[in-house]
């Protein structure tokens, strides 16, 4: 068989060119590898399938978010194993909860959407003058999230049908007073306590480990001391901002964006109104709803009357429970913030004017506008920094992609050194020593991405210190590394580590002894209660610990104390030891307590947290969840 090719190999040859060449033209390298990484399935919810490009927008938008919400946070801190990985849960719970929204036929009509979407006020601040939706504007905020306008509506959509399902769990967490007060009864409970601490550092010296000692304790405990593999890397790394270095706007594109946009970017108009409203929702009885227009009327031709008087006539008639008191004042507010019936009369008034009367589902307004703030127009002085930000955040996101198929490409052909695409795209070749398989304690950046990491320790770039292949460690961001000298796992030997082993060797004895002690001095002061040497009584709680370490605090609250005094003995671990003895039980007296309902509300927010996520939980098991990758070590706080 194989003399065929043997004997025709120009023709095997034209073949594959035909059937390969043309398929790099149109994808290139890159577009291999973004493929197999983006149709990468890291978890399953059934049948759904969350595929790396998935987990990766889902991790951006959680950036996104805390950026516009926290802007003196340091987002490096999100980027970290722990942090990606909360993001692939939160992605995981949410899929879960569209999937059961679905089987419940929980379905958000049109109507629906329409009215969350005009009630939202990211939405409400797109609106024009002329209350239209500025839907260029629209088109931008759905594309920062890498949606069209209609994926957007759909995925608002899916989130209303999810919210309906937890409302559905959350909203059944009620609980009544007498069994709330039986469970914040015992959480608050307090307990008078005596306590007697055995520090293991007050032990210390009494300990002098022999050398046998030393090489005893090595033999048994030698799989703890080792040097893990280490490796001395170099990388190089693509972003965004690498892009927009070389991105130069002309001063006319500058100056044309900033007569286009000048006024949204000036801010929008406010207005300041007072209002009377004689309640008359649509459901009400036609006969009151003509008695509360005919007062409503009675009002305003009283305001009109006298004008000075409209702030004391909404205080004394205005059943606006909110606005009543302040003379009906509604402070400043801009379009988008008022039902559409209320602001089309205020936006289309003069300032001091009183309006006839306006009818909304609320009922009969009688407004009056006291004020209009008009926006500043901002210079293009005052806005080119920003203008200009824009204008190359837009021509970067476009770039990009070409200039990631340069950087694929380059660290491929040229896999023996990061130079060449370091001088092609001007970057910076970055050093780090001892990097480690597992991401270091605290590391962020590409630095703490497992998939950048094993790459790096795979076998062939290892052995033939080859670089990587561009690995995408975030969004628009790929790395690429080299390893340049490696060391495999090591077991130190005992001369190395021969201090740590002292130490050790000094704790563990001198918390033995500080344990002897104590339980030699619990069973003598059981027997005679008047020698104990005890501290001063302190009144301890859950949220009184009293600077005590949190073991006392628990085992003081957990023991069985119907029956006073009572000893107990508490390891602190390395620490040592302490007794306790606990004098008397202080119940929780609920008649002095200032915050009974707060208590009581809080209890059953956290009854309805436990329901909704033992009913999660539960979810996740009936629709066979997988997570396809591991879980990282819990050593970095992850996305709140």
């Amino acid at each position: 068989m194989f003399d065929i090719f043997r004997k025709h190999t120009k023709i095997m040859m034209v073949l594959l060119f035909l059937l390969i060449i043309p398929s790099f033209v149109l994808f290139g390298i890159d577009g291999y590898q973004k493929m197999n990484q983006s149709d990468t399935v890291v978890a399953k919810v059934g049948a759904v399938e969350i595929t790396q490009a998935q987990w990766d927008s889902a991790h951006k938008n959680d950036v996104d978010r805390l950026r516009a919400s926290r802007p003196e946070l340091d987002i490096k801190l999100f980027d970290s194993p722990q942090a990606r990985y909360a993001a692939l849960e939160r992605l995981v719970l949410d899929t879960a909860m569209r999937v059961a929204a679905e089987k419940s036929s929980l379905i958000t009509s049109d109507a629906r959407l329409a009215r969350f979407l005009q009630e939202d006020p990211t939405i409400a601040s797109l609106r024009q003058p002329d209350g239209k939706l500025d839907m260029e504007r629209y088109r931008q905020l759905a594309a920062s999230q890498g949606l069209t306008p209609e994926g957007f509506e759909n995925m608002v959509r899916q989130d209303i049908s999810k919210q309906q399902v937890q409302a559905g769990v959350a909203q059944t967490g009620f609980v009544v007073a007498a069994p709330a007060d039986v469970a914040l009864n015992a959480f608050f409970e307090r307990r008078e306590i005596q306590v007697a601490n055995f520090l293991a550092k007050d032990f210390k010296a009494a300990v002098n480990p022999s050398d046998a000692d030393l090489e005893a304790f090595y033999q048994a405990n030698v799989s703890t001391f080792k040097a893990p593999e280490q490796a001395k890397v170099e990388y190089v790394v693509l972003d965004m901002d690498a892009v927009k270095k070389d991105i130069k706007v002309p001063e006319a594109d500058l100056r044309s964006y900033y007569d286009q946009n000048v006024a949204r970017l000036s801010g929008n108009e406010e207005r300041r109104a007072s209002h009377i409203l004689i309640n008359a929702p649509k459901d009400m009885p036609a006969d009151q709803r003509e008695k509360a227009r005919v007062q409503a009327e009675a009002l305003l031709k009283a305001v009109r009357a006298a004008p000075d008087s409209f702030a004391d006539t909404a205080r004394k008639n205005s059943q606006d429970a909110g606005s009543a008191a302040n003379g009906g004042d509604l402070e400043f507010f801009g379009r988008g913030a008022m039902v559409k019936p209320f602001e089309d009369a205020v936006f289309a008034m003069k300032k001091g004017g009183i309006s006839d009367l306006v009818e909304s589902d609320f009922g009969y307004h009688i407004i009056q506008l006291t004020d209009v703030k008009e926006p500043k127009t901002r210079t293009f002085e005052e806005l080119r920094p920003m203008i200009e930000g824009d204008l190359k955040n837009q021509q970067a996101q476009r770039k990009f992609a070409e200039v990631a198929e340069i950087f694929t490409n380059t660290v491929y052909e040229q896999s023996d050194s990061l130079k060449p695409v370091a001088d092609k795209l001007g970057l910076e070749v970055k050093t780090v020593d001892a990097l480690q398989r597992q991401p270091a304690l605290g590391a962020a950046g590409v630095l703490a991405s497992d998939k950048f990491l094993a790459a790096l320790f795979m076998a062939d770039s290892i052995e033939k210190k080859r670089n990587t292949e561009a690995v995408e460690t975030a969004v628009n961001q790929l790395t690429a590394g080299r390893v340049l000298a490696y060391s495999p796992v090591k077991t130190l030997a005992l001369a190395d580590v021969r201090t740590l082993v002292r130490d050790r060797v000094i704790e563990a004895r001198a918390s033995e002894l500080a344990r002897k002690e104590a339980t030699e001095k619990l069973a003598l002061w059981e027997k005679e209660p008047e020698k104990a040497a005890l501290s001063g009584a302190l009144i301890v709680a859950r949220d009184q610990p009293q600077n005590l370490p949190a073991q006392i605090v628990t085992a003081a609250l957990k023991a069985d104390a119907k029956t006073t005094p009572v000893w107990l003995g508490v390891d602190l671990g390395s620490t040592g030891y302490s007794l306790v003895r606990i004098l008397k039980v202080v119940p929780r007296n609920i008649a002095s307590q200032p915050t009974v309902a707060q208590d009581r509300e809080q209890y059953a927010q956290w009854w309805a947290a436990a329901e909704t996520a033992a009913y999660a939980a539960a979810l996740k098991e009936r629709l066979k969840v997988e997570f396809l990758i591991p879980q990282p070590p819990a050593n970095v706080a992850a996305l709140p």
